[in-house]
């Protein structure tokens, strides 16, 4: 199925946060929850999501049941920017930031294959940070958004200096009409599955770990945007070719990506089977003015076999899935273009090895 995000006016999932509401396939996205689109009642579950692991898919199965029983909507409740960006950039401390799993867009997709209904996605800011838990309860959860049943974590908190718990939300549930449920730490032998496990195993270059604690590989998706095309010269068959390295780029201008290096890769999207590749995900240097994807999270692609249906510049504009399937190394800095090239091609064979291992 084609996932491509966009609302009404063919804005792309990339305007979502000056976007109030689209339609994602089945599931409707809000900015906020004053639209008229929105169910005035529903099953709600409220958290970051980030990469929506095994536990968050058990919740979400959980809510999706409770739904339906009561003949409601379900709806995700989430964040962006996340709550510890906001509080970085307020105390002017980077480092809090987190490192994140996935982007808003694989989060929606993600939320959208579990069979959620609606999300609402609201800007983390001042206003919400300082809002106390009795009128996050009042103002959002009843009066904004008819909650008839919550499901949070085991962990959850909420409202100004973290204040509100599920003791909090189970005595306004009683008082104000809705009911209240706590879900259990979901566990895969023996390991708590949770965001921060998944971000420690993308930090170690585990994928088959972050696999397990997924439930899917590591994927990374978006539209193909234009570089400087210099990977295409190297490596060519001859001057002029350009036939050689050339690369698949996803930009990412609001991202800290949890993982890192070079990778052994699937892309899926553009043919009808997926392409066995080799992608470097990292953070591209601006020391050049006219280097348009400079200080940017960028992931580039090169694929092991160029489909020859797309040609050199058919790839531009296209929506493709990159699964990141093993981690070979770091990245590396080369001193000349010359060492570049040999690195590159060093990290094909090893991706054609490992590919070939897998086939067997």
């Amino acid at each position: 199925m084609k996932r491509e995000l966009a609302s009404p006016s063919g804005q792309s999932q990339y305007s979502l946060l000056s976007t109030h509401f689209y339609d994602v396939s089945r599931m409707k996205v809000f900015r906020g929850f004053n639209h008229p689109n929105r169910a005035h009642q529903c099953a709600l579950t409220i958290g970051n999501f980030d990469g929506v692991h095994r536990g968050h898919q058990a919740m979400l199965a959980l809510l999706k049941n409770e739904a339906a029983h009561r003949g409601v909507p379900s709806c995700v409740m989430t964040f962006e920017p996340h709550p510890r960006d906001f509080f970085a950039k307020l105390h002017k401390k980077p480092e809090l930031a987190p490192a994140r799993i996935a982007t808003l867009r694989d989060k929606l997709l993600e939320l959208e294959r579990c069979g959620i209904d609606q999300v609402v996605v609201l800007p983390f800011d001042e206003r919400l940070a300082s809002q106390t838990p009795d009128d996050f309860i009042q103002s959002v959860l009843v009066n904004g958004l008819g909650v008839k049943y919550l499901l949070v974590g085991d962990d959850f908190r909420f409202g100004t200096q973290r204040a509100g718990d599920y003791g909090m939300l189970d005595a306004a549930g009683q008082k104000l009409g809705f009911d209240v449920a706590r879900m259990n730490s979901y566990e895969v032998h023996g390991l708590r599955v949770s965001s921060s496990a998944v971000r420690d195993a993308l930090g170690r270059g585990d994928m088959a770990g972050v696999a397990r604690l997924l439930g899917r590989p590591y994927s990374i998706s978006g539209h193909v945007v234009h570089g400087r095309k210099l990977g295409r010269g190297l490596g060519a068959s001859s001057a002029g070719a350009d036939d050689g390295f050339r690369t698949l780029n996803l930009r990412f201008s609001h991202w800290k990506p949890a993982a890192g290096g070079i990778f052994n890769v699937e892309v899926h999207g553009l043919t009808s089977q997926p392409l066995p590749g080799v992608a470097n995900l990292g953070i591209r240097p601006s020391l050049d003015p006219h280097d348009v994807n400079g200080g940017r999270v960028l992931l580039e692609t090169h694929c092991l076999n160029w489909p020859a249906s797309i040609g050199a510049e058919g790839g531009y504009g296209k929506i493709i899935r990159v699964d990141l399937l093993h981690k070979l190394h770091e990245e590396l800095k080369y001193d000349s273009l010359d060492a570049l090239t040999l690195g590159i091609a060093k990290d094909c064979n090893d991706a054609r090895e490992f590919f070939a291992k897998r086939s067997v």
